[in-house]
């Protein structure tokens, strides 16, 4: 028996998985399924691998729909039925135009119409009209019923029973953001559509048997098989393997020359090693796919880091890939790619977030877009959305809904409808809801791609997969990932302002320079890394103190034990104890302690699990990285990894080892390899954090002024303004003659961008700067406002900003004088006058306006105050007892402190008790970190940014002083007399 079925791929529609789908069909005697989502093909890949594993024949196609208008299906024949019916949605897809009501002559599909549509045109000979069980009566009364070659049954099934019906509803009321009560069959609303078993179909088909023998025809037609086993992307870079395989060696043999020297024996052994690999295993078309994307880029002197398992590849290293150095750091190459690696591995490329588009374009160009694609994934229902989208079909107001989300387990959650809700939350957790982007997944492939999927366009503009890299790593692809991240941009943009504002050039890519010079290390030792990347937050600073670090590999180790799961496990606390007293450490195996020597015996790296296994175990290489990613969750088959355990344990057995010691091995191993970080990523993170503190070395005003641009850092841009001071800049409120629309440096002033000033709309800010670079500097507010059309609303807030103290006047004047230009009009009519005349003069009453009134404008219009410091607006005059430079002469003593609240990270006990870490900077600018406690905490909370008097007692940890806070309580600014708006507006 054959039946067509929805799965929860039709996108808040569908109530079951695939593989339930499968199940149940089995379960109800079906010996064929249908899928046919809803204008997607995202569950097809998996339903036909659920259908073998099962024993059952699949058969896929199609649904197409016009918002809730069921038009036709499609049914593939086979493959390339698949691909017509691929690049018929994708072709609507991508235009962004509405499906049409027919659809074009196919040659490898069946076109199945809905009974409804039924005598409105023609059928051609592939085409026929589907007839549900519960139409079967209406049929009887149809002339349709004369035209039985025409007619094939259509059993389709979207949910299991009565509670699936009731899970369907839920969804087609969320996807319409209407109740419950409002669903009508309109909404798309399918009510005969529960399964029914098999045996079931015949006796209602009865009376028209003719239309069972077309669908099972139709059935018998439909030979749809794929090989999951071989693989997708593009076969060859050049003409043939042996080509790409000559092409690659030329490549990493000349690029060896340039990275090691002719003589470096080490280096061409590791080469040969993995080129021999590489070609074995049929990568080389990939290798130079992304040699070729760098090459490019670096053509147009795009910045780059290439990251993650890529960076264990000496030939990578060879081809700029990446600069992280394999052989310096003893990456193995198995770690990326080895005979016995089930899964693909993948390059991660990093750009800048303003060049990586560029990038794509160029792939997508160079590689065709019937080849090229982004990256589809999937994003599912969680617990918040889950609870929000249900409380709106049950027309809870948004207050109570904020409440539900804040504390579902409250009592006053307790009602009939949050039953309800989390009766079907509990349902819906983890369905899909929307098809969305994977973060730089980049698909090229030998076929076109709509062999196997169709496309999406969404936001990115670009072409996307619809299903994820889970499926594409199942069907064989090997993804490309071309990211982006604000580190990159900042560390170009600094290298351009030090060209601009001191006509010096600096190459950002001098790694091994950077590494060696005393300034920079000194500052590494010192946590001095505001604005750098990865190296900028409280507890990296705190770490690199703790550590005294100044040499890259104990930077790249920082960089992985920072990582949660490597933290929480008690194995960062080790590694600091064992750095502090490394004449104490006690090695279970002497083995571990030789392997293990740079991290003083403990494992830090992924890397580490494949150096035990490897020479402690025995294992090869290729079997200790599966084992690895089999103890990580990321084993195909438990049998096969269960091999390499029984093999672990024997291979010790033979090597002499007492029980006990492999016992240990392996419980360390065992419990480690699950949350352990990539060596090759932390060395990545680790060359960019150099390239950023190098810059913020030598040139920390450009570098500020980059980061601030960037909008990336750790931290608020009123920090970074901080750190740009304490540097030596002089800060200037924006000005409508000296800003741009992001931050500029001239010599030592940084004037703020017009990007900062709140509620300034941005076509205003970027249109008065285009102005001014065309048509010269603004000679006055009349001038200004005659020239860009500004509203009395914006022009307001350029005034309450003194963006035009350059008039030497003040805020209410210039106030008074902007509302009697404008008047009562949202601008001031900017045709030439005839007859031009200057406005008339007038006197103003004498109005107050102090200093800290400005502040106050500045804290509401830019997020803090310029002119004046938090300290400033302080009722009080005390700036604390101690200063956070002092701090280390204090050690076990009880003091008072006044800092400026940056940052807090909160955390649970042991207990489950909240407890909370801040970071505070002192009256000369300078940071030190608070703990408080479950028991200080709940008495004395955090309350907001602002200035704060804390009590505590001072304790240091490796060298590292922070304030163990007893009592602490936000201080109370200065009021505000009056803005200046409110002042002209009140006297007006």
């Amino acid at each position: 028996m054959i039946a067509f079925v929805h799965s929860y791929y039709s996108l808040r529609y569908g109530t079951l998985s695939v593989e339930d789908l499968v199940a149940i069909g089995v379960n109800q005697g079906y010996q064929t399924l249908v899928l046919t989502d809803i204008n997607n093909t995202s569950g097809v890949f998996p339903f036909i691998a659920a259908c073998q594993q099962q024993g059952i024949h699949p058969v896929v196609g199609i649904e197409f729909r016009r918002e809730n208008q069921l038009l036709y299906t499609g049914v593939a024949l086979n493959q390339l039925g698949f691909q017509e019916l691929n690049q018929f949605l994708s072709y609507y897809q991508l235009k962004q135009q509405p499906l049409p009501d027919v659809p074009p002559t196919f040659n490898q599909v069946v076109v199945i119409y809905p009974f409804s549509a039924a005598g409105s045109q023609a059928l051609r000979e592939n085409e026929y009209i589907g007839i549900r069980p519960h139409e079967l009566n209406k049929l009887t009364f149809s002339d349709l019923r004369h035209q039985p070659e025409k007619l094939l049954l259509q059993p389709v099934f979207t949910y299991l029973d009565a509670e699936g019906y009731a899970l369907h509803r839920h969804l087609r009321a969320i996807d319409h953001n209407i109740l419950l009560s409002q669903l009508t069959p309109e909404h798309a609303l399918s009510e005969n559509a529960a399964f029914l078993p098999a045996n079931q179909l015949s006796p209602l088909s009865q009376r028209f048997p003719r239309l069972m023998t077309n669908l099972e025809k139709l059935v018998e037609q439909a030979t749809f098989t794929f090989d999951f086993t071989t693989r997708k992307n593009k076969f060859h870079y050049s003409t043939t393997a042996y080509d790409d395989k000559l092409l690659l060696e030329k490549l990493a043999w000349d690029g060896l020359r340039h990275r090691y020297g002719a003589s470096n024996k080490v280096a061409k052994q590791r080469v040969e090693h993995e080129l021999a690999i590489i070609d074995k295993l049929g990568f080389s078309a990939y290798f130079l796919i992304t040699w070729d994307v760098i090459r490019y880029s670096m053509s147009r002197s795009f910045y780059h880091v290439g990251r993650g398992s890529g960076a264990n590849s000496v030939v990578a290293y060879c081809l700029h890939i990446t600069d992280v150095d394999p052989i310096e750091l003893d990456l193995y190459f198995e770690r990326f790619l080895n005979p016995k690696r089930t899964s693909p591995p993948d390059f991660d490329i990093d750009y800048s977030w303003d060049e990586r588009d560029e990038v794509l374009d160029y792939i997508f160009k160079r590689y065709g877009h019937e080849h090229t694609a982004l990256l589809g994934a999937m994003s599912t229902f969680q617990q918040n959305a889950i609870l929000r989208e249900l409380g709106k079909v049950y027309g809870l107001p948004k207050s109570e809904l904020d409440m539900l989300v804040a504390n579902p387990g409250a009592n006053v959650n307790q009602n009939q409808y949050t039953k309800q809700i989390f009766r079907y939350g509990k349902l819906l957790t983890d369905f899909p809801n929307v098809r969305s982007i994977h973060a730089g997944g980049v698909l090229i492939s030998e076929q076109p791609l709509t062999c196997y999927t169709a496309l999406d366009l969404p936001p990115k503009n670009m072409p996307t997969s619809q299903w994820d890299m889970y499926v594409a790593e199942s069907i064989g692809f090997e993804k490309l990932d071309i990211l982006s991240q604000r580190g990159i941009g900042h560390i170009k943009e600094c290298v351009h302002l030090v060209q601009q504002n001191q006509q010096i050039k600096v190459d950002a890519h001098d790694i091994a320079r950077f590494k060696q010079d005393e300034k920079v290390k000194a500052q590494l030792k010192a946590g001095d890394t505001i604005g750098c990347f990865y190296i900028e937050s409280p507890a990296m600073r705190g770490l690199l103190k703790k550590l005294r670090c100044d040499n890259y590999l104990s930077l790249v180790a920082a960089s992985s034990i920072i990582r949660p799961g490597v933290a929480k496990s008690g194995m960062m606390r080790a590694y600091i104890e064992r750095f502090h007293a490394p004449d104490k450490i006690q090695h279970i195996h002497p083995v571990l302690g030789e392997q293990l020597q740079e991290t003083y015996g403990v494992m830090v790296y992924q890397e580490d699990v494949l150096k035990v296994c490897h020479h402690f175990a025995g294992l090869d290489l290729a079997d200790a990285d599966v084992l690895r990613r089999g103890m990580s969750g990321k084993s195909r088959s438990k049998k096969e990894f269960q091999k390499l355990v029984d093999k672990f344990f024997q291979n010790c057995r033979e090597k002499g080892y007492p029980e006990a010691i492999t016992q240990e091995v392996w419980r360390q191993v065992e419990s480690f390899a699950g949350y352990s970080f990539s060596k090759a990523h932390s060395a990545s993170f680790a060359v960019e954090s150099y390239q950023s503190l190098y810059l913020k070395t030598y040139f920390p005003l450009e570098f500020m002024v980059a980061v601030i641009n960037n909008f990336g850092g750790f931290y608020s841009t009123w920090v970074y303004v901080q750190e740009a001071r304490k540097a030596g800049a002089i800060i200037h409120l924006p000005c409508i003659n000296q800003s741009h629309f992001t931050t500029f440096l001239y010599g030592q002033d940084i004037y703020l961008g017009l990007v900062h000033i709140q509620n300034l709309e941005q076509q205003l800010g970027q249109r008065l700067v285009a102005e001014r670079q065309q048509q010269g500097t603004y000679a006055s507010l009349e001038d200004f406002i005659k020239r860009t059309q500004v509203t009395v609303e914006q022009i307001e807030i350029l005034i309450r900003i003194d963006a035009f103290r350059f008039t030497g006047k003040n805020k209410t004047t210039l106030l008074w004088e902007a509302l009697y230009l404008l008047g009562h009009k949202s601008s001031l009519d900017t045709e030439a006058a005839l007859f031009p005349c200057s406005a008339k003069p007038f006197t103003l009453p004498p109005l107050t306006y102090t200093q800290v009134d400005a502040a106050w404008d500045e804290l509401e219009l830019l997020g803090f105050p310029v002119s004046l410091s938090y300290f400033d607006l302080l009722k009080t005059k005390q700036r604390g007892d101690v200063l956070a430079v002092n701090l280390p002469q204090w050690v076990g003593r009880r003091v008072r402190m006044m800092g400026i609240l940056v940052t807090t990270k909160q955390v649970r006990t042991i207990r489950g008790e909240l407890m909370q870490f801040g970071t505070f900077l002192d009256a000369q600018n300078n940071f030190f970190d608070t703990v408080n406690f479950p028991a200080s905490l709940k008495e004395w909370p955090f309350k907001g940014p602002g200035v704060y008097l804390l009590l505590g007692r001072v304790v240091v940890e490796f060298g590292f002083p922070s304030l163990e806070v007893e009592k602490m309580d936000k201080l109370p600014f200065q009021e505000k007399h009056q803005s200046s708006s409110a002042m002209v507006k009140s006297s007006n």
